[in-house]
């Protein structure tokens, strides 16, 4: 994991740092593993909120310790369950598997809190005694909460069909929830009515309980919630007597639900703030690296005026690409020269939110430097896996061997991208257009001279960039063993000219003594001006050009639909066998929102048959699915009163909220046939179901 990784580095710095000179120092420059640190706290945190919060509600309602104790007993357990078989099939401890533990903790007790609830009924109302009540109390839900059950794991089925980053990450949640779950329903059949028999008998029901600061406090709250049940119960009569006002009610919400659907927009995943700044910095083609330096110096200094040091920890440049054979495979490619580079800031504790750093950032910095391209890159590992290799949210290339006319549908993409309000950071990838000298070869002179074009070129690259680039030389430190390269080169203060450049010492046969005679670059070639790439891209062998960009203040679903209008419309230019992909973020929400739609009907058909075979027909069940439009409503409400999109991570929330619907119907028509069958009526077993089961749905 992350942090095995990270402390097995601090642990191999301790031993450099023992070993290092006298009065060397090596620090730390930016550590992800706070951030992870951070993020699985903060989730332990939330599922210990929830906990607390769960066990408050069970005091509210049941006013008794020693029954929150019998429900939260089961808390732990099945998370402790989960987590071993989550153990056994090779996942970790992360923000994902903690996350679902932490989306589950309401849900976990719900097996027992119904039964304990209604062991409490059967006590109180119908005067049975504990060891009957508690076996009755178990036995009378136990069917309709293993079915209530398996329709929540059912519904979390859907993360079985994502692909890609979301399958990596959103997979290990639901398996986390539905272990969890099928562990709360095993629990709440076996150890759940054990601790209820030896817990509750101890617990006394005399005048003297009743005397106690919390006993008249509950006294208080169970008066009003008969009020508020009787109330309930007349207004449900009410409304089965007069049948047309409930259709008109759901069609008004299910209207507004569809109207709000279309405002509340979809991204892939909610913004992070790691408290990182990645700024990606960009001189003109060509522009020397002692150059480049003192732009990122001046572009540092504006950065320390936006950002106060109180609030700045440290500031890291990363410029150029090194001379030498390094591998590259796991860089993002974004830097291509020596005119390239990155800023690196990272942010104190108790910062402002970067997030608006990174926004004066992007107003000031093109204003300050026009001539220079900046663009910012996600500095925290989560938006990096997101990204998927990618260097930005965005990504549009052009794809094809018709390299001109793909330039420009490419230059006309980036222009009308950043036209696009809600995109920043619009650019071209790809370098065109560096300023470059072009060798023009004699050959017929060069033959004369005894030469080839491979000698010519050797003698120039070692002459401006080494004889490393030809034929590299090493000398190994005798005392310490470290190899240097040993390097022939002209100095640079002799190559100042276009003169001096056609100067260069070319060897050009052999003397009577048989030494090489030197000749020079301009008896065989000759120099002029042009543009040339400085880097080229593919995929899958075709060439392509990128058009990167990343999101502020909209959501990638708006901006996604705005893109494929500007693609449809410049798909027209291309010449046959060429096209334009919109990939990153896009694409990975694009076929996770598909993959979790899929997954939820198939999830939808596996609760309907579930409950067809529980109720041995049709009808029932369809009763059950009818509460989950109006579920679909309150979701998409919440969302757009919060300002919260639709992603990934609250879809999670939502497929929560339908299993949880359907358990809440599930146990109200299942007491409502159970009824019937006792000999009420459909109108009775409704009225009875509604009062009854008020308690258990609003628990």
């Amino acid at each position: 994991s992350t942090l095995d990784v990270v402390n097995g580095v601090k642990k191999v710095l301790q031993t450099a740092r023992a070993a290092a000179p006298a009065g060397m120092s090596i620090n730390q420059l930016f550590d992800q593993s706070v951030f992870v640190t951070a993020a699985i706290t903060g989730v332990l945190r939330e599922g210990a909120i929830a906990a607390a919060l769960t066990a408050g509600m069970i005091l509210l309602f049941l006013g008794s310790w020693r029954s929150t104790v019998v429900v939260m007993i089961s808390i732990p357990l099945a998370i402790l369950s989960s987590l071993v078989v989550l153990y056994f099939l090779g996942h970790t401890l992360n923000t994902m598997t903690l996350g679902g533990l932490a989306l589950a903790v309401g849900i976990l007790v719900d097996d027992s809190t119904v039964t304990i609830e209604n062991t409490h009924r059967l006590r109180g109302e119908e005067g049975m005694p504990l060891p009957q009540a508690t076996l009755h109390g178990a036995a009378g839900i136990a069917v309709p909460t293993l079915i209530s059950t398996l329709a929540i794991s059912c519904v979390f089925t859907s993360v079985i069909f994502l692909e890609g980053p979301a399958k990596y990450l959103f997979t290990p949640l639901g398996l986390a929830v539905v272990f969890a779950m099928l562990a709360s329903y095993a629990l709440s059949r076996t150890l759940t009515p054990i601790t209820i028999g030896l817990l509750l008998k101890g617990e006394r029901h005399d005048e003297a309980s009743r005397r106690g600061l919390f006993a008249r406090f509950h006294a208080v709250f169970e008066r009003r919630f008969e009020d508020f049940r009787h109330t309930y119960t007349a207004l449900l009569t009410a409304l089965l007597r007069h049948p047309v006002i409930l259709p008109g009610v759901a069609l008004v919400v299910l209207g507004l639900g569809a109207t709000l659907f279309m405002l509340v927009g979809r991204d892939f995943f909610p913004p992070i703030d790691g408290g990182q700044i990645q700024l990606h910095v960009r001189a003109p083609p060509a522009t020397r690296i002692e150059r480049t330096e003192q732009i990122f110096q001046a572009v540092e200094n504006k950065i320390r005026e936006i950002i106060p040091e109180s609030e700045r920890e440290l500031i890291v440049d990363n410029i150029g690409l090194p001379a030498r054979a390094y591998n590259l495979a796991f860089t993002d490619g974004s830097t291509i020269g020596i005119n390239d580079g990155v800023i690196l800031v990272a942010l104190k504790e108790g910062h402002a939110p970067t997030a608006d750093y990174v926004r004066k950032l992007r107003q000031a910095l093109p204003a300050a430097f026009p001539e220079d391209i900046f663009y910012f890159q996600a500095a925290d590992m989560v938006t990096q896996i997101l990204n998927f290799g990618l260097p930005a949210q965005i990504d549009v290339r052009t794809v094809g061997y018709a390299r001109k006319n793909n330039l420009r549908v490419a230059r006309e993409l980036e222009r009308r991208l950043a036209a696009i309000p809600g995109i920043v950071d619009a650019h071209l990838q790809q370098e065109v257009n560096a300023p470059d000298f072009f060798a023009t070869i004699d050959r017929t002179r060069a033959a004369q001279l005894g030469l080839n074009a491979t000698q010519i070129a050797n003698n120039i690259n070692i002459s401006l960039s080494s004889s490393v680039q030809v034929s590299p030389n090493f000398w190994t430190d005798p005392t310490s063993g470290i190899p240097y390269y040993l390097a022939v080169q002209t100095p640079e203060r002799d190559v100042s000219s276009i003169d001096e450049l056609v100067s260069t010492p070319v060897t050009t046969g052999v003397s009577t003594a048989g030494d090489p005679v030197p000749g020079m670059l301009a008896n065989v070639a000759t120099l002029k001006r042009d543009s040339v790439p400085t880097n080229a891209n593919q995929t899958n062998i075709q060439p392509v050009y990128e058009v990167y960009a990343a999101v502020q203040g909209r959501d990638l679903g708006t901006i996604a639909n705005a893109i494929n209008g500007v693609v449809a419309d410049l798909q027209k230019q291309l010449a046959p066998g060429n096209s334009i992909q919109v990939v990153g973020q896009i694409e990975s929400m694009n076929a996770a929102f598909r993959d979790l739609a899929i997954g939820l009907v198939f999830a939808a058909v596996f609760v309907y048959l579930l409950m067809v075979v529980n109720y041995q027909n049709f009808a029932d069940p369809f009763v059950v699915i009818l509460a989950l439009p109006a579920t679909f409503a309150g979701i998409v409400t919440m969302l757009y009163i919060t300002g919260t999109t639709l992603s990934v991570p609250s879809l999670m929330g939502a497929i929560m909220a339908v299993g949880v619907a359907s358990a809440n119907s599930i146990l109200l028509v299942t007491f409502a046939r159970e009824q019937q069958l006792a000999g009420m009526s459909a109108f009775e077993a409704a009225v009875m179901a509604g009062h009854t089961r008020i308690r258990p749905v609003l628990m």
